[in-house]
């Protein structure tokens, strides 16, 4: 099969995948892979995949790593289907750099907190793997809008959290996991972390309770 970007664009939606844009990669993005023409990277945005996950055979099995399963299964038959390889962001080591990937693909910034902000989707989106094809697909202009935060004067993010785990200096992840392990972090448990809540960008796009109960829960567990 000889796929086109609009092939596999609509293939990722097909299975509940998200465009997370596409680049041709230079020879730094990988050192051992020459032959990769463009790289096309999948995800999540906003809530609007979480439902597609939800139904999945993985999230009702009670095994862990559903999500990562699921990743591993849908990327990996779409892989197979378009004449790609499949990679991942939670495979390793050694760790793939899907942040410095993602940000040669999409207009992403460092956020305050650390994250990677969209000027759409605001903090609320995530990756959930990539497509390697050798085809240089002819690619758009590259989406170079600026960081929504340059022009955030107040910052809420920076002072939403109960605990200040969010300094200038950093991310105080110990300070944060004694807090949501406690009564008093029921409601970063149950709705997500309230200095991300914070941000006014993409708000619309927020996880639902549910998705945010998931990815905190799993947070939590790996910090143990």
């Amino acid at each position: 099969m000889n796929p086109t970007l609009a092939d596999v664009r609509a293939a990722l939606e097909r299975w509940g995948l998200s465009y997370r844009g596409a680049f041709h990669p230079a020879p730094e993005d990988f050192p051992d892979r020459s032959e990769v023409g463009t790289l096309v990277l999948a995800g999540f945005t906003g809530n609007r995949n979480w439902q597609r996950f939800k139904l999945s055979p993985e999230a009702q099995d009670g095994a862990p790593d559903a999500l990562d399963r699921w990743s591993e299964r849908v990327i990996g038959g779409l892989a197979q289907e378009l004449g790609a390889t499949a990679l991942f962001p939670f495979q390793g080591p050694p760790w793939l750099p899907f942040l410095a990937w993602a940000q040669k693909a999409e207009p992403l910034h460092p956020s305050p907190l650390g994250m990677l902000i969209h000027p759409d989707w605001g903090l609320w989106h995530a990756w959930r793997g990539a497509l390697a094809f050798r085809e240089r697909f002819a690619l758009p202009p590259p989406d170079r809008r600026p960081s929504p935060c340059d022009s955030c004067a107040d910052k809420p993010c920076l002072t939403a959290c109960p605990v200040g785990a969010f300094t200038p200096r950093g991310y105080d992840v110990e300070s944060c996991v004694v807090h949501i392990s406690s009564a008093h972090g029921a409601d970063c448990m149950e709705q997500g972390c309230r200095a991300r809540r914070a941000c006014p960008v993409g708000v619309e796009h927020r996880y639902t309770p549910d998705e945010a109960a998931f990815h905190m829960g799993a947070f939590r567990a790996a910090q143990r």
